[in-house]
């Protein structure tokens, strides 16, 4: 496929210079104290679920019995987790976990663009703070930016104050670089508890949940992938998707392969919005 990569890739060097600034002021405003994440590993060495985890659980189930309260003309933040967006006129929400990355972020931007679709992503903190152009290139281009977290933990395993500084951290980069604190966040795993949903209504955001799971996290091709996704949509459909946290050529590929489809198909993709 083609892709206006290397343009891209001079527009972040020379928007570099004009972030310095706010990515200062940024690091000042997140310095960790005694019970937030520290700077973490690189994103390629994120922090994952402890060993204790079993080896399917790198995707755990929504919650049973959460519903949506979200709906025209809604404010956030709502406490219930939304895993689904309002069905009319074929609308869906197609959402990518686990970036902004270097090169898989751009790719995915420029499948969106051609198709002239627009779509959410649920950024990490870590990765964010690394690329934060990649953060203006997603909202310049329609996208909705949420929370996912600093490094990426299972919130239902950690201290109260860790998961607010978790979730409060990344809030405050995302403000300080757009210039707006997002409306939205997604826990790691989609695992949440009522204890760290109230810590995100607290922090003015609404919780996120799927309704189509992707599965391209587990690497199955790129035609399974979009199998997967073309065989479970419906109105309304919230898709997991990822353009970070690993190898994602293959969702690029199938990100290239189903959406023109489901266009065909009279399904309309659209932000998230709370």
């Amino acid at each position: 496929m083609t892709s206006d990569h290397p343009a891209m890739t001079r527009r972040l060097l020379l928007r570099t210079a004009a972030v310095i600034g706010t990515l200062a002021t940024a690091r000042v405003l997140l310095s960790p104290d005694d019970d937030a994440p520290g700077p973490g590993p690189g994103p390629q060495t994120r922090a994952r679920p402890p060993a204790a985890a079993p080896p399917d659980a790198h995707r755990l189930p929504p919650l049973a019995g959460e519903t949506s309260r979200s709906g025209p003309g809604a404010s956030p933040p709502h406490a219930g987790v939304a895993f689904t967006v309002p069905a009319r006129a074929g609308r869906i929400a197609l959402t990518f976990d686990d970036g902004p990355d270097p090169r898989y972020t751009p790719e995915i931007l420029e499948v969106l663009r051609r198709h002239d679709t627009r779509a959410t992503f649920f950024v990490v903190g870590e990765c964010a703070v690394e690329f934060p152009d990649l953060l203006h290139f997603i909202a310049e281009e329609g996208h909705a930016v949420g929370n996912h977290t600093w490094t990426h933990p299972q919130l239902t395993t950690l201290p109260l104050g860790r998961v607010r500084a978790e979730l409060g951290r990344t809030s405050a980069l995302i403000e300080e670089v757009l210039g707006t604190a997002p409306a939205i966040a997604r826990a790691p795993y989609g695992d949440w508890d009522q204890p760290s949903l109230d810590i995100c209504n607290d922090l003015g955001m609404s919780p996120v949940g799927w309704s189509v799971d992707s599965r391209d996290w587990t690497c199955p091709g790129s035609e399974t992938i979009a199998g997967t996704v073309l065989d479970e949509l419906r109105p309304g459909a919230i898709v997991l998707s990822h353009d970070g946290g690993g190898d994602r050529v293959e969702t690029v590929q199938a990100l290239d392969r189903y959406l023109p489809q489901l266009l065909d198909k009279g399904f309309r993709p659209g932000r998230i919005t709370p």
